[in-house]
């Protein structure tokens, strides 16, 4: 909106400095520090109106971890600070007439009311359980729908919608269209509702340390702004050899407000956490990480990325099938790892906190680097 306005003023009167709004990288840089700006200043009130309204964090005792007992005063729901921090430069600084723009927002929306619901539930009725597990799988199973019913149809899209690039390998790419174009939606359209649903939840997992989840999603965000920027240049994207999605720059935008927010919010959730996003975060990040990822047509590369939310995930997988496999066959079920999700089973081994954290950051680091060479490496 302010850059709508920006622009008009600078068709009108060509105030001297005005045309630089006109590049990305201009607005980039501009929504990344709004947000971390609102996130620090609008954050700090958010947390004393939470801790006011006592909003804590249900601590369940029977985890065995008893480092966490002592969160048990602090304040959640503050994924609040993130949606806010990251939707208001967005909406400041993106094309409004642009398609990517307004995806983009409906699925942190919409994804960030599911995980208010069940923070709500939770801190409010005092509910441990929360949601009912099927109520955020439909959420997200709608919010997947809506997004892929758009990719698919929207006529911008039509010559590219079913197509997605595979890594590592030059000029190989993925139709989900197996059975004819008429019948692309098919494949397509659950394939995006997997994606949304197993990254917000990946996501929701990997929120269990103090600034885990926030520092591991900043970078990933930094990973998928740089990829939507090349793949919305025509310069760039035929330099790389990928694929050209006319438009996707704006995305920039937004990856640029996420980071942004997700470092301000770190200021107050790096330990010992002054306040923890909840699933209003949890989700709203994981929906629009994948989300991304979709849109500029890098979805095969979220493990990747996102590789820290994948092994975060594996691991409760590998737990939960091993220990009912085992049950059903000696009579006893049996673990692989002492605590799941992974970061757990080294909290059990005697690890630091802080060191956990910063450590799956640095692997953060390392898998964002490796996605970056996918571009070369071919």
């Amino acid at each position: 909106m302010l850059y709508e306005l920006i622009s008009w003023l600078n068709k009108i009167y060509s105030p001297p400095g005005f045309g630089a709004f006109d590049y990305i990288t201009t607005r980039t840089a501009f929504a990344a520090a709004f947000a971390l700006l609102i996130s620090l200043f609008a954050g700090k009130k958010i947390i004393r109106w939470l801790q006011k309204m006592q909003l804590k964090e249900n601590i369940r005792e029977d985890l065995g971890l008893k480092s966490h007992l002592s969160k048990a005063d602090t304040p959640t729901m503050g994924g609040v600070i993130i949606i806010l921090a990251t939707l208001v430069p967005a909406l400041l600084w993106m094309r409004m007439n642009s398609i990517y723009t307004w995806v983009i927002i409906y699925v942190v929306i919409v994804l960030g009311i599911v995980g208010f619901l069940d923070d709500y539930i939770k801190t409010v009725r005092k509910d441990k359980a929360g949601l009912h597990g099927w109520n955020k799988v439909i959420g997200q199973v709608m919010v997947g729908t809506v997004l892929g019913v758009i990719l698919y149809f929207w006529p911008a899209f039509q010559d590219y919608n079913t197509i997605t690039t595979v890594p590592f390998l030059k000029e190989v790419h993925i139709d989900y269209a197996f059975f004819g174009e008429e019948w692309g939606w098919v494949i397509y359209i659950p394939v995006v509702i997997f994606i949304i649903t197993a990254v917000s939840n990946a996501a929701n997992l990997t929120d269990g340390l103090d600034g885990l989840l926030s520092g591991t999603s900043a970078i990933a965000g930094v990973i998928l702004g740089i990829f939507a920027y090349v793949s919305g240049r025509v310069d760039f994207s035929e330099f790389l050899n990928i694929m050209y999605l006319p438009g996707s720059g704006e995305l920039t935008i937004f990856a640029a407000s996420l980071v942004g927010a997700c470092l301000g919010f770190l200021w107050y959730n790096s330990y010992p956490a002054s306040v923890f996003m909840g699933d209003t975060g949890s989700l709203a990040i994981g929906g629009a990480l994948g989300a991304l990822a979709v849109m500029i047509h890098k979805e095969l590369l979220l493990p990747i990325i996102c590789g820290i939310f994948f092994v975060e995930t594996l691991s409760v997988i590998i737990q939960t099938t091993w220990f009912k496999y085992t049950k059903k066959k000696y009579g006893t079920g049996r673990r692989v790892f002492l605590m799941t999700p992974i970061h757990h089973h080294f909290e059990k081994q005697g690890w630091p906190e802080s060191k956990i954290v910063v450590r799956f950051w640095i692997i953060a680091i390392l898998l964002g680097i490796l996605s970056l060479l996918t571009l070369k490496l071919r």
